[in-house]
């Protein structure tokens, strides 16, 4: 037997072959047979390369690809794999050798649409495919934020305006002990938040051989499972940690007649690295682009000239992977072949990049929950703010021994709140979710498997209350706000789709974040500074005043802001114009496609919000449709992993018209989970490879 592929009802590949290599392989060409077209559309992001056919809207993210030099430190990563770890490397080689043999046979309709062919995959391209996907995971633009509001209000907003930002991704994820369910052995569930893509980013997949034999979530166009698995004996999830492990530094560049140099922390200039290369955009001309890096890193805005408009700025980036040329893809094999929670926790020793809070527990009672990643040792003023290159005391000096934490009545909840990642990082999710969970846990003595999609669905929204507590004290008001006011005070703060109440929330919400945006004492703020367009969502001053509302609403000095003036004028301007409907009128799905969807279905209306523990992310004061939310759901059961569960927005097919493109949808908007399924005899034989 080479491999064999398996479909259960719902189309998830299970997948058995002899040996970690051929099942490697059978990976690669069945990820390629469903998701053909977001293979090749994350090679080119991976490369830089994807306005050549997306057009010039992908023009800044290869920008960003090509300074980074992701495919480059890709290549490196993998240079250093199969010196240091050669099966690892040969594994991952096998892999994209299933890759490119399932996309010379796929007929993807976009590759008709747009007239592209598929690329070939190199050994390096997972590697890639990875560090594109996370280079903005730690959310380094965060620091060019304060910098910002600092110039603006000063070194106190900082603090004010700190929270879990609109380009960055979360999580939710619970550990329950034995002694807290009604089997005795412990559960693991929860759900990564990420953008909504179309196909999604994680992809159900099911790994057999005699090696080793685990169902879970997958990124397509990379081996193995990293993030969310279960062997049987032994699983595991992680969230974002929220750690601070990339650090910007201020470049001062000059121009000589051999190339750039770059003033160094010695005082002294030392040639940097520079070469021109060529974006391609479809309809348009072609676009050079001058790659620069310094002894601290590429180079990734602006240069010698400075920024575009002029201001004499050039920003290079450290990321650890370029430091170490490790991607931590040594930990891939390790996890799969785990039987234990040491097994576990000794892969996630040489985990890299990104910094995850992992939890896992195994069928013997054992339990982990730990940090796991690189970030560097340096000084506070790296973590905050772009620093510069040319003061001493700005370098890396080794790195952080990740944390470890224990459970709490038998419970242990990540939410990217504060918790055993914090000595790591800046800024963190405010606590609601993390509270809620931990408060629903404690309601009842034992759970189940089957109890666990209650938690994932929960639409308590407890940020809503400084608001509310600032409608409550408004007197004075016109008839329709007055109503309006009672209204929003009867509201049971559920954000759920089918509620009016919602809806008014939402509206009044929206208003205030506009109102306050508006104020003479922030508006200065909304214009940014002119870095690149892929880094603006980090500085657009909405967005930032939507996800602080809280802080800036009990703040003791708002900056001569009359907030409860703000709230007034936004109730009595939602009660001039109330919304019609329920919040799923508005709060609608919006995925990310590479190509403008052709179906004509409409999107559909979702519960939750930024701040639930059903976390589906509008931008109050923009916009109430949701790009990010639960990128897939899952339920390990260690007792019996057939009573585990898992599901993910759109189906596990990524090929339009496919029985299994959206079938899974209803089951996600509904809160329930498609079965886990390991006995290949309730599966259906597809193919023998």
């Amino acid at each position: 037997m080479s491999a064999e592929t398996y479909r259960d009802a719902w189309g998830i590949p299970h997948l058995r072959a002899a040996t970690a290599g051929e099942l490697a392989r059978a990976q690669g060409r069945v990820t390629a047979r469903d998701r053909a077209w977001q293979l090749e559309v994350e090679r080119h992001r991976a490369q830089g390369t994807s306005a050549s056919f997306l057009g010039p809207g992908a023009l800044s993210w290869d920008r960003l690809a090509r300074r980074a030099r992701l495919a480059d430190t890709a290549r490196r990563c993998f240079a250093a794999l199969e010196d240091k770890d050669p099966e690892t490397a040969a594994w991952v080689r096998e892999y994209t050798d299933g890759v490119n043999e399932g996309l010379a046979a796929c007929d993807a309709p976009e590759f008709a649409r747009t007239g592209l062919a598929p690329g070939r995959w190199e050994p390096w391209t997972p590697l890639a495919v990875w560090l594109a996907t996370h280079i903005l995971f730690a959310g380094f633009p965060a620091k060019l934020w304060r910098e910002h509001i600092t110039a603006h209000l000063g070194p106190d907003a900082v603090a004010l305006f700190a929270t879990d930002g609109p380009g960055t991704a979360g999580s939710n994820g619970w550990l329950v002990s034995g002694e807290r369910t009604v089997t005795g052995h412990a559960i693991v569930a929860g759900d990564p938040h990420r953008f909504i893509e179309e196909p999604g980013v994680y992809q159900q997949i099911h790994l057999s051989c005699p090696e080793f034999d685990v169902v879970g979530l997958a990124v397509p166009g990379v081996p193995g499972i990293a993030h969310f698995g279960h062997t049987g004996t032994v699983a595991w999830a992680i969230t974002n940690a929220m750690a601070d492990y990339q650090d910007l530094y201020r470049e001062r560049l000059r121009r000589t007649g051999a190339g750039v140099e770059a003033l160094g922390s010695d005082g002294t200039w030392h040639r940097a690295a520079r070469h021109t290369e060529t974006i391609h955009v479809a309809g348009e001309d072609s676009v050079e682009v001058e790659v620069i890096e310094t002894d601290r890193g590429p180079v990734i805005a602006g240069g010698p000239e400075g920024l575009d408009d002029g201001t004499p700025a050039a920003l290079s980036l450290r990321y650890p992977p370029r430091v170490t040329a490790d991607l931590g893809f040594g930990a891939l094999l390790p996890l799969l072949r785990a039987r234990r929670v040491a097994d576990v926790d000794r892969a996630l020793d040489a985990w890299a990049e990104p910094v995850n809070v992992v939890q896992a527990a195994d069928t013997e009672g054992g339990l982990l929950h730990r940090v796991a990643g690189r970030v560097p040792v340096r000084a506070t003023a790296n973590r905050l703010r772009p620093v510069p290159a040319w003061e001493p005391g700005h370098e890396w000096t080794g790195w952080h021994t990740p944390p470890r934490a224990g459970l709490t009545d038998g419970v242990a909840v990540m939410a990217n709140q504060r918790g055993p990642a914090t000595p790591l990082g800046v800024e963190f999710a405010p606590p609601h979710r993390a509270d809620r969970i931990a408060a629903l846990l404690a309601g009842k003595e034992r759970w189940s498997a089957a109890d666990m999609p209650a938690l994932h669905t929960d639409t308590h929204l407890a940020s809503a209350g400084p608001l509310l507590d600032l409608v409550t004290a408004l007197d004075g008001l016109s008839p329709g706000a007055a109503a309006l006011r009672d209204r929003l005070l009867a509201w049971d703060r559920h954000m759920d789709a089918d509620s009016a109440g919602a809806a008014a929330y939402a509206a009044v919400r929206g208003a205030v974040v506009r109102h306050l945006a508006a104020h003479p004492a922030l508006a200065p703020a909304a214009v940014p500074p002119a870095y690149p367009e892929v880094l603006q969502p980090w500085l657009a001053l909405v967005p930032r005043i939507a996800y602080a509302l809280e802080h800036l609403l009990r703040a003791e000095d708002p900056y001569g802001i009359d907030r409860a003036e703000a709230v007034r004028a936004a109730l009595e301007e939602v009660a001039a114009e109330p919304p019609a409907g329920t919040w799923g009128d508005t709060h609608r799905l919006a995925p990310w496609r590479a190509l403008p969807d052709t179906s004509g279905s409409p999107e559909p209306g979702l519960s939750g919000d930024h701040d639930c523990v059903l976390c589906t992310s509008a931008v109050p004061g923009l916009t109430d449709r949701a790009a990010r939310g639960p990128a897939a759901r899952y339920v390990w059961d260690l007792a019996d992993r057939r009573r585990s569960g898992w599901v993910v927005p759109h189906g596990a097919s990524g090929v339009p018209g496919s029985p299994h493109h959206r079938d899974q949808q209803p089951l996600w908007l509904g809160g329930e989970l498609a079965p886990v399924v390991t006995d290949f005899d309730r599966l259906t034989k597809e193919t023998d490879d």
